[in-house]
């Protein structure tokens, strides 16, 4: 196949997908949607180029946005074509860019049909609904799901027909060999077609002032009176650290994501909702300065390469917490600030899964719920089966992870340079916004930006806490001040004692028993102890090995001067991500910026065996020419080293 055109029925979700697994295979990608009213076809679109594709997204996005039904004819469209298969009553004549669609098992009764009065406005059209006959059947079942009937009141109307599957584009040029007039208006659209959507960055918003020099004078702004206010005057360590993020950020192209989180998190400040910043944006001193996040990446040696750095092509991460009441009144200032047609929540995928799978498919096949239940509840026990469990697990298998429909993601919000429709459709959603058509993973293939917006319920809590304090005893407290909170001696013996219930991320009776375990009553040991208890450090036996050198110090030796420099706050256990860079960054030299990308490979971000096998590489042979230094400058290796 030299091109093809897809065209999903009222969704765009995989259309970048398709465009790279096209390109990947020398295929000439073609974007189109279908568009069906009711389950009732209206008519095809066709993208000629990516303002056609605009076209295409705004119509089916108007429709959503206002819960207008779809036109039966289609508008008039610039830079598409459209194909129908059943003219519009009242049309006489076909625009330029209109054609009808003729099936190829429709041929030998062509001029029989209402098509005769159209001849040189035929196309070719042949729908790819499945891969063959099992997948028919799928399609039947799948479709019976949809409409919440059993199989056999399923009407041919409401499911594809059985011969929509892929044919050799000779088989189908042999079908419309005696009409070359077909087979050439058909080609004539597949060459005129083509789309230039690509993956880069310059998808978002990529100013927040009008210009790039102006967000870059305003962001060093912002950041260097910041850290004036946080640090004190002529704090050097944290003036150096500040200047050299604003030169990567600025190097990254980040000035804008920085100053529309900052602008978020303002207009919270400005309207007196409480916040909290936290994912890897934490690591960036720039992001503390700004008020964005309340922690001290000095304190707490966190690596700003964690965050940004040139190896890292995924984009930032602040992950920004308001109350649960008022994360609708952040978003909807979003949406107005950066303009609707910019804005949308990111989708999630909610896909057929585990036990739901047999429960819908026996529903389908009129199973009882006693059966139904044995099956899900013992599927091993083939000899208490209905008859019919067969058919529920084999075609089970092949819906698994099919898509069910769209949902919202936790936070996620894209904010564009060009408008969302360029790349998606937009969907409403009862929440009252609308979501883009594709997940967080379709955005990270395009390279767009998100920023969460979450909610926290504590939030909310804490805020009451503060009003009923100001209003009971006059006092105003500082939930950002964070250093002070740190050494209340009340807040220290609350946490010494382990009674944290209604404290978020704390209060879980393994939490409350680790605390009590660890006498913790410091902000280090607090941070260590939320990392430990994590699966991953807990079932390894780290969180045990700390513990026990918390309490015996002088019962375990450091396997490096490394470890004793750099991970002497926590006892020499590799507690956090950041210890992984800093291991392999101080004891084998890689850059900061390669030891986060083998971090990321590690905790499974990141999937690239070269990447992964190359600093691998990398790291020994540093190690090795660590070695033969020292020995060559005459110091003798320990067996530990070697």
């Amino acid at each position: 196949m030299e091109a093809l055109v897809f065209s999903d029925i009222n969704n765009t979700s995989a259309a970048f997908q398709f465009v790279r697994a096209c390109r990947a295979e020398g295929i000439k990608p073609i974007l189109g949607i279908e568009f069906r009213q009711d389950n009732e076809f209206l008519y095809l679109g066709i993208a000629r180029n990516d303002e056609g594709w605009r076209e295409l997204c705004s119509l089916l996005t108007e429709s959503s946005l206002t819960g207008e039904p779809l036109p039966k004819e289609a508008p008039e469209l610039q830079h598409c074509y459209v194909i129908y298969r059943k003219l519009p009553k009242g049309v006489e004549l076909l625009s330029e860019y209109e054609y009808a669609g003729v099936r190829p098992e429709e041929v030998n009764h062509l001029y029989s049909s209402y098509l005769k009065n159209y001849p040189d406005k035929l196309v070719i059209f042949s729908p790819v609904t499945f891969a063959d006959q099992d997948g028919f059947k799928a399609h039947k079942l799948l479709r019976c799901i949809d409409l919440n009937i059993v199989i056999g009141k399923l009407d041919a109307k409401d499911c594809a027909k059985s011969s929509e599957i892929f044919y050799p584009k000779g088989q189908i040029e042999n079908v419309f060999q005696q009409y070359p007039h077909i087979i050439a208006n058909t080609q004539h659209i597949l060459d005129t077609c083509h789309t230039e959507m690509e993956a880069t960055k310059l998808h978002n918003r990529r100013t927040f002032t009008g210009d790039p020099d102006d967000d870059f004078k305003l962001l060093t702004k912002l950041a260097t009176s910041g850290c004036k206010k946080r640090f004190g005057e002529k704090h050097k360590k944290a003036e150096e650290r500040t200047l050299r993020e604003l030169k990567v950020i600025q190097q990254m192209g980040f000035c804008a994501y920085f100053l529309i989180t900052w602008d978020i998190v303002r207009y919270a400040h400005s309207v007196g909702y409480f916040h909290v910043g936290r994912g890897s944006g934490a690591n960036s001193i720039v992001a503390y300065n700004l008020n964005i996040t309340d922690v001290d990446p000095l304190e707490l040696d966190l690596y700003f390469e964690r965050f940004i750095n040139p190896h890292r092509s995924s984009p930032p991460d602040f992950d920004i917490d308001f109350s649960w009441n008022n994360r609708d009144d952040v978003t909807d200032y979003i949406f107005k600030r950066y303009g609707k047609e910019h804005t949308a929540l990111l989708a999630t995928y909610n896909t057929f899964k585990g036990k739901s799978i047999i429960r819908e498919l026996g529903k389908v096949l009129g199973l009882p719920k006693a059966d139904i239940d044995t099956i899900v509840d013992e599927p091993m026990a083939v000899d208490k089966h209905h008859p019919f469990a067969k058919h529920i697990f084999k075609y089970g298998k092949m819906i698994e992870k099919f898509p069910n429909y769209l949902s919202i993601h936790a936070g996620g919000i894209l904010i564009s340079e060009k408008p969302l429709n360029y790349h998606t459709a937009l969907q409403l959603m009862p929440k009252g916004f609308p979501i883009v058509h594709f997940d967080m993973y379709g955005a990270e293939d395009l390279e767009y930006h998100k920023y969460d917006v979450l909610s926290q319920r504590g939030l909310g809590h804490i805020k009451d806490a503060v009003d009923l304090v100001k209003q009971n005893q006059g006092k105003a407290i500082d939930v950002h001040n964070v250093a002070l909170i740190k050494e209340d001696p009340k807040v220290k013996a609350q946490l010494r004692s382990g009674h944290c219930i209604g404290c978020f991320y704390i209060e879980s009776p393994a939490m409350r028993g680790l605390l009590h375990k660890l006498r913790c009553d410091n902000y280090i040991h607090l941070v260590a102890a939320s990392s430990i208890i994590r699966p991953g450090v807990a079932q390894s036996g780290m969180m045990r090995e700390y513990i026990q050198r918390f309490h015996k110090p002088d019962s375990y030796t450091y396997l490096h001067p490394v470890f004793e420099e750099h991970l002497g706050e926590t006892y020499g256990v590799m507690v956090y991500q950041e210890d992984v860079m800093k291991i392999v960054h101080h004891f084998s030299g890689l850059d900061l910026d390669e030891s986060d990308v083998l971090r990321r490979i590690m905790t499974g971000k990141k999937k690239s065996s070269d990447t992964f096998y190359r600093l691998q590489e990398k790291y020994f042979r540093n190690c090795k020419e660590w070695l033969s230094r020292r020995t060559q400058q005459g110091s003798m290796a320990t067996d530990r080293e070697f």
